[in-house]
């Protein structure tokens, strides 16, 4: 029988949480599963669950929350053999829409349960993990825009969550009506690029925005490499177009943006920067360094995805 921990954030997302991951914990038991409920009471707690997982050996560590909660997780998993299984409570939850799991809605209750049972007879795989500045991230590692925008909607109480989507939609447009972009001096692998941007993104997945758009089409999980994405611009404009070109998948093909795969970033600005990790925000100053460690992270993988996430699939 495989031991695991469940660990669920009772402040995550646009639900409470207990139940629907005592049901879920049920569905890993049928699918032979020991399982340990722990209520989690802070970032800093769910890294110290994690830890505890992987220095028992146990071969997974379930997390019942969001994008931010995963991120916690991580940084107690990392470098060992025990698995991270997310179970989507959160309330963007785009680790879960990569995998192809339901996330939990109004008229999805069973949507964890859903998610459980996907993993409980799903695959382990390595992943690459990234770290700016010292801090590990799953997902992506934001510069500018969108970062900023994260500084100023989070943390959000729970009402707010239900309408996430708009908000973030709003607040978008709201706070690029005063944000000009920032001079950047990139770095990537010997590579040297500058110019003025509204955005600079590394991402490790496919998906971008709460999922509405596909940022890395060619992203793969376990290749050794993350995609920086430089968007230029500096007016409300530009910031529209780049939402809808991105919303259209039209980035790819612009002359404005810039996707450089890399194993070793530094960028440089001329004024603090805003990052945010896993939609988690902190402040940089003006300088980020961003470094991939290959096949750090093991992830429990559903047997199918909506796209393919590792080197040799599609």
């Amino acid at each position: 029988m495989r031991r695991a921990i469940l660990a669920y954030n009772p402040t995550a997302g646009r639900f409470p949480s207990r139940l629907l991951a005592e049901r879920a914990g049920r569905v890993l038991e049928e699918n032979n599963w020991k399982v340990q409920l722990e209520q989690t009471q802070s970032g800093e707690h769910i890294v110290q669950l994690a830890r505890q997982a992987a220095e028992a050996g146990l071969e997974a560590f379930f997390m019942a929350g969001g994008d931010g909660s995963l991120n916690q997780a991580v940084k107690g998993l990392i470098g060992s053999e025990t698995a991270l299984g997310v179970l989507p409570s959160g309330t963007a939850n785009v680790w879960a829409q990569e995998l192809g799991l339901p996330g939990l809605t109004w008229t999805r209750w069973l949507a964890l349960e859903e998610s459980a049972r996907r993993l409980a007879t799903g695959k382990i795989c390595p992943v690459d993990v990234g770290y700016c500045n010292g801090r590990p991230f799953l997902l992506w590692a934001g510069i500018g825009l969108d970062a900023f925008v994260v500084h100023r909607i989070e943390p959000r109480k729970r009402w707010e969550k239900h309408f996430a989507v708009v908000q973030y939609a709003t607040s978008l447009v709201w706070r690029a009506s005063y944000w000009h972009g920032m001079n950047l001096k990139v770095e990537a692998d010997g590579k040297q690029i500058s110019g003025h941007f509204l955005l600079a993104v590394v991402s490790n997945v496919h998906l971008y925005a709460g999922g509405m758009a596909n940022l890395s089409p060619q992203a793969r999980l376990d290749d050794g490499t993350m995609d920086l994405w430089l968007f230029e611009g500096e007016t409300l404009g530009d910031t529209v177009q780049l939402a809808w070109d991105l919303w259209a998948g039209r980035h790819v093909e612009s002359e404005r943006v810039q996707c450089v795969p890399f194993r070793h970033l530094r960028l440089e600005s001329d004024s603090s920067t805003h990052v945010q990790l896993d939609g988690e925000g902190f402040n940089g100053d003006g300088e980020v360094e961003i470094e991939v460690e290959p096949l750090a992270l093991n992830v429990l993988v559903p047997e199918k995805t909506p796209q393919p996430l590792f080197v040799g699939e599609g």
